[in-house]
């Protein structure tokens, strides 16, 4: 055979390789999109879930963010368990524990088996995020095509959780609220076998893993937010047990970074954060998330349950959110070029705290064009903000290391989204709860489980009816709109406090105000 035969059939080879790569791609970005879809989709579906589990105000938190909290310590350890045993197997084992607890949240009789459920699903979530991210970086050898594939992996993972409540209203409006979970189940029969025959043999180097440095980040991390909802409802534990807890919780957490300081191959990199700019970049992440999806958890209640929307048109009310959000994700790259990281990241952050404040006037009355814009300013600034400081954290760091600040910003966002949900959801509670006043002709009991939640007192106020069942509903509506202005007022003053540290911390850092200055991650 000569060389101009070969000719066709290696630009057959080539045209298939990268028609490959391509779709390996979308096979990854649509395992991406369940993981981050489902950090978010039950926050539509609370009214509907309450009515048919009827949880606690601490066990509907924990069904919420115990995903979140589950899937933020997992993600580095098994970054690594991924390097030594394979991220392909990785990714097949994940799909598969991910479709268990989706059909096992699908069918959960209890709050306690959904709460497991939710958990279950964080672990399978955790062992596919990080290896999709690692096979990607893998399968695209050249530059300009890594660049293209890793940008669409990252606009894929912010849209999934703007996108989550549509999902969940969309389904609970024509279904029921377990639907959020069954769709799982048949999308991943799908994605099973493609991983199997699409995703190439994958590891990294076989770097030590320390099993008490994972339990620590583990156990640290569910620890505070047990104690921090415990004390804030006092349902399981007493005050002083509820802190008890908590500063456990914090201690695990201490020795856990001890312990990585010590290590020749820790976890998590923590020396990175001697480094001002990269500290302040994961602060951002970190905040800027936390306010994100815990107010989104409130706000869909209060267009639910407060101004009376069905599940779809709350999750259509929100869509100017997601559709900001992109608008901010294409338009970051222009903003960061014009302006530089530091005012992006700081201005981004005020404007979603100036987007927040209207409502703080607002009570059980319709605002839907203020909403609507109120919701266009909070996606904007806030995507562009986190575009903002992600080019913060991996340009501050040497490309050696641009792992770990990947790890640590993937842990970042996870982090802010379960404790977001447990200290914001926490002070919703403590407000509410004793908001409430008796109402005359509703028993005690049944009182007590309406100080639970707006959506327990709704379900309460549907069994009892008639005029008792009107005054509960509307005292409960007003005892939450109070609550939902303490929270903004909390997140408005954490974010202005957020951007205020980001113009003066990075101030000095002139390298990073100029975006073409960041490296090009290998």
């Amino acid at each position: 055979m000569t060389l101009l035969d070969l000719a066709p059939v290696l630009r057959r080879a080539t045209t298939e390789r990268r028609a490959s790569r391509w779709s390996v791609l979308v096979l990854l970005c649509l395992s991406l999109l369940l993981i981050t879809v489902d950090a978010t989709v039950l926050h539509v579906a609370v009214p509907a879930l309450t009515a048919a589990l009827e949880p606690s105000a601490v066990e509907l938190l924990w069904i919420i963010d115990v995903y979140s909290l589950v899937v933020a310590p997992l993600l580095i350890m098994f970054g690594t368990l991924g390097d030594r045993f394979g991220r392909k197997r990785l990714v097949l084992a994940g799909f598969v524990i991910f479709g268990v607890a989706s059909a096992g949240a699908t069918m959960a009789p209890t709050p306690l088996t959904l709460i497991m459920a939710r958990a279950l699903l964080g672990v399978g979530g955790a062992m596919i995020m990080p290896a999709t991210l690692s096979i990607l970086r893998q399968v695209f050898t050249d530059r300009r095509e890594r660049a293209i594939a890793l940008g669409v992996w990252s606009a894929v993972a912010a849209a999934g959780a703007a996108v989550g409540p549509l999902v969940g209203g969309l389904l609970v409006e024509h279904f029921w609220w377990g639907a959020v979970f069954l769709i799982n189940v048949p999308i991943l029969i799908v994605l099973l076998p493609l991983a199997a025959r699409l995703l190439p043999e994958s590891r990294g180097l076989r770097r030590p893993w320390d099993a008490l440095s994972a339990a620590l980040s583990v156990l640290g991390i569910l620890a505070l937010a047990f104690g921090l909802k415990e004390a804030g409802s006092g349902h399981m534990l007493p005050l002083p047990a509820a802190v008890g807890v908590l500063l456990a919780g914090a201690g695990l957490l201490v020795w856990f970074v001890r312990r990585q300081r010590r290590l020749t191959a820790p976890l998590l990199d923590v020396g990175l954060f001697r480094s001002r700019a990269f500290s302040t970049g994961v602060a951002g992440v970190l905040f800027g998330v936390f306010a994100l999806v815990g107010l989104q958890l409130m706000l869909a209640q209060y267009l639910q349950l407060v101004l009376g929307d069905s599940p779809l048109r709350a999750a259509l009310r929100m869509l100017p959110l997601v559709l900001s959000a992109i608008g901010g994700g294409l338009a970051a790259a222009y903003v960061l070029g014009r302006f530089g990281m530091r005012a992006t990241m700081s201005g981004g952050l005020a404007l979603v705290a100036l987007s927040l404040t209207p409502t703080l006037g607002w009570g059980v009355e319709r605002h839907p064009v203020m909403l609507a814009v109120c919701f266009v300013g909070i996606g904007f600034g806030l995507q562009v903000a986190l575009l903002a400081a992600s080019d913060t954290i991996m340009s501050s760091v040497p490309e050696s290391r641009a792992g770990g600040a990947a790890a640590i910003e993937e842990t970042a966002y996870e982090l802010g989204a379960g404790l977001g949900v447990a200290v914001l959801g926490t002070i919703t509670t403590i407000v509410y709860a004793p908001s409430v006043a008796a109402v005359p002709g509703v028993p005690a009991g049944a009182m007590d489980q309406a100080r639970q939640s707006l959506a327990a007192a709704a379900h309460v106020a549907d069994q009892v009816g008639g005029p008792a069942g009107a005054t509960l509903l509307h005292t409960a509506r007003w005892a939450f709109v109070d609550a939902l202005h303490v929270t903004i007022i909390v997140s408005v003053l954490l974010l202005a406090l957020t951007a205020t540290a980001v113009a003066l911390l990075l101030r000095r850092d002139r390298g990073l105000e100029c975006p073409d200055q960041v490296r090009e991650i290998p």
